[in-house]
């Protein structure tokens, strides 16, 4: 490809970025801050996007707003809050604004590592319940191999999105595609999947609790 033919690539790439942007890249991160998954995003936008290229901005967002983490949990920063705003321009097409709240503030974490025993704590849904009630949902995350497994046991991937309900799998199958491990904040829908997969085959990962400082293993 000459220097040219890439410059106009980049310049094509740029401008539908900038345009997807300016459609629906607000709408979208709103949408999945109010617990929409990949799939309810999709139709709900007014121009029609392609179900990957949701999912690619979602996974993305949540990076950013720490829902989701790359690395091992060790050291956090707390949530940045924040809420996004609708605003109007003079011909009344809506667009989102993101407004700050407050700002990220940082958590040392030396953990205090142990496994779940279901004799010593009961129930693992009690036990998650407690443990984001002391240290709050944004300092309790898990850790996911969905996107692992989706690629090294297709079949076994189905079978294990088989024991969720039709939303708990899109929402799985929306943000989990790449080929590692994720650490997902321990939100209500989290733990709901987490619990149902750990009573039916036995969910196999790390609950970190940074305020308490604690690493259990599933």
């Amino acid at each position: 490809m000459d220097k040219d033919s890439q410059e106009q690539k980049y310049f094509k790439k740029a401008l539908s970025d900038f345009t997807f942007e300016m459609a629906s890249g607000g709408a979208i991160r709103h949408l999945a801050d109010r617990g929409y998954t990949v799939g309810e995003i999709v139709k709900m936008l007014d121009f029609p996007t392609p179900y990957e290229r949701v999912g690619d901005l979602v996974r993305k967002h949540f990076l950013e707003t720490r829902v989701l983490l790359l690395d091992e949990p060790t050291k956090e920063a707390g949530p940045e809050k924040y809420e996004y705003v609708a605003d109007y321009d003079e011909y009344g097409r809506k667009s989102f604004r993101k407004v700050i709240l407050e700002e990220r503030r940082e958590v040392s974490s030396c953990w205090s590592e142990k496994s779940f025993d279901q004799k010593k704590f009961g129930g693992l849904s009690q036990f998650l319940k407690e443990k984001c009630q002391i240290n709050g949902e944004a300092f309790c995350y898990v850790s996911c191999r969905f996107g692992l497994d989706l690629k090294r046991d297709p079949n076994g991937f189905e079978d294990l999105l088989s024991l969720l309900e039709p939303l708990e799998r899109d929402y799985i199958m929306g943000i989990f595609s790449e080929r590692r491990i994720l650490y997902h904040q321990l939100n209500h829908r989290m733990g709901k999947i987490v619990v149902r997969l750990y009573e039916s085959i036995g969910y196999e990962g790390y609950c970190y609790f940074i305020k308490t400082r604690e690493k259990i293993k599933l």
